[in-house]
């Protein structure tokens, strides 16, 4: 079975991205269940989160995202400033790095901590000592997860998330001009959309 974590951010986009990453988030989980895969958070349970990480899984995951990476258009008013002008609100998408392919993370490096899950509390967050804290040695970056049910899962987690910052950074000290995993939104190519949703109802424009 394949497996397929994205990343969805909004950025430096203010809270109507936001609330599009959640909505996309829900979006992908309904359209997955119609291919024959599966489609979870990992993390960004709040209710307007600026990113979050997005399991896919099942024999037909990768053709699944292969038409869903890039940058992603709501085309609706916002929910927030009845009177705002504008109608036309972008995130990204992206491919989360595979930890075992980053050079710069080598397992021997990693630091794990286990402590108490914290938050706003409710079914999201569990009460157990299962969050975990990874500290990668050599640049002295941290990442938390506590989402998962299981220590193991928020190990993983929290790994994956240190890939992700370590990937930025090493893209970011080579001069790269391509947009990094972590900050996608802020070079969005707005002009070329993957995907074109509308209305309150988050509806796939016909031809998308």
């Amino acid at each position: 079975m394949s497996e397929v974590i994205l990343h969805l951010t909004s950025g430096q986009g203010p809270q109507e991205c936001r609330w599009v990453v959640a909505q996309l988030a829900a979006a992908y989980a309904r359209e997955a269940e119609a291919h024959g895969v599966v489609c979870e958070v990992l993390d960004g349970s709040e209710d307007l989160p600026s990113s979050l990480l997005l399991r896919v899984a099942g024999d037909q995951a990768p053709a699944f995202v292969a038409g869903r990476i890039g940058t992603v258009l709501w085309v609706g008013d916002s929910p927030f400033r009845p009177v705002h002008n504008r109608r036309n609100w972008f995130v990204g998408v992206a491919l989360a790095p595979e930890p075992d392919l980053v050079p710069d993370l080598k397992p021997e490096d990693i630091d794990y901590q286990t402590l108490r899950a914290s938050g706003p509390g409710g079914q999201h967050v569990n009460k157990t000592d299962s969050a975990v804290r990874a500290t990668h040695r050599p640049t002295g970056l941290t990442a938390t997860a506590q989402e998962q049910r299981s220590q193991h899962a928020n190990r993983k987690l929290a790994r994956l998330k240190l890939a992700m910052m370590i990937e930025d950074r090493r893209t970011t000290s080579r001069g790269k001009a391509r947009r990094s995993q972590w900050s996608l939104n802020q070079q969005l190519e707005r002009g070329n959309p993957v995907r074109t949703y509308t209305g309150a109802r988050f509806a796939l424009k016909s031809g998308a």
